[in-house]
């Protein structure tokens, strides 16, 4: 059974702020990796971002080899990129290679300490490997770096932040995160909290009623889809793909 979670794939910083840079922008203070990106030759930097662009392409359309096949490229014009090592994480979180993803994503995260997409990523593979002391961690030290606004990436990490929670007895964190944000936000929390709530219930008909408004409300699938994954991944839904993920703990 394949089973799929959301990521946060890393903007292209490093190349994107080198070429910048040649633009006339002011110049910011660089990572040693990013000083050392700036200083190759303009035709490898832009031969580097048409490859990196290739890998992400072809990801979208989960062409897996085919963009480890890039990413080998990209690795060839400069070794020292967080986003090669964020974006075959990615690849091997798509063949269910855990180990390996989490092992590329804390390379990532060496490279690139500030980046909070980064380290939702592995902050998904200790979700998703209900490793949820773990996950708590990163997602609370995320939420502290993360901007209000927009606020659909807060939210669905503060979800999460509750799900954990609820695996690790914090009962009463939960009721209080449940009731944070009514139905007048911007986002699906309101009604995935009480969907979940309701799941752990075990009132399955309640639940379902809780999503079937989440879908009334908000009718793009791309809002939706990271919120119905998280379900997924938590297992109080079946994989869209089939089967079931496991038994709820």
């Amino acid at each position: 059974m394949k089973m799929k979670f959301p990521l946060m794939l890393m903007l292209l910083c490093a190349p994107f702020l080198a070429l910048a840079q040649e633009a006339g922008e002011p110049k910011k203070e660089l990572l040693p990796n990013q000083q050392a990106f700036l200083n190759l030759p303009k035709e490898k930097r832009e031969e580097f971002v048409k490859v990196i662009q290739e890998a992400n392409r072809l990801f979208q359309q989960k062409r897996i080899f085919e963009v480890m096949a890039e990413l080998d490229k990209a690795e060839k014009i400069f070794a020292d990129s967080p986003e090669i090592l964020n974006l075959r994480g990615s690849c091997f979180v798509e063949i269910r290679a855990f180990d390996k993803a989490l092992e590329q994503y804390q390379k990532a995260a060496d490279l690139a300490k500030d980046s909070t997409s980064i380290r939702f990523n592995i902050g998904e593979v200790y979700f998703v490997t209900r490793e949820w002391q773990k996950a708590l961690d990163v997602f609370e030290q995320i939420m502290k770096e993360l901007p209000p606004e927009p606020i659909a990436m807060p939210r669905l990490v503060e979800f999460k932040i509750m799900l954990c929670k609820n695996k690790l007895g914090m009962k009463q964190e939960v009721e209080i995160l449940a009731e944070k944000y009514d139905f007048l936000d911007d986002s699906p929390f309101h009604y995935y909290a009480k969907a979940a709530l309701a799941y752990e219930a075990n009132d399955l008909v309640k639940a379902e009623e809780w999503l079937a408004m989440a879908n009334r409300i908000f009718q793009d699938p791309n809002i939706l889809a990271p919120w119905q994954d998280t379900l997924v991944e938590y297992g109080y839904i079946k994989s869209f793909y089939g089967g079931d993920l496991g038994d709820v703990e």
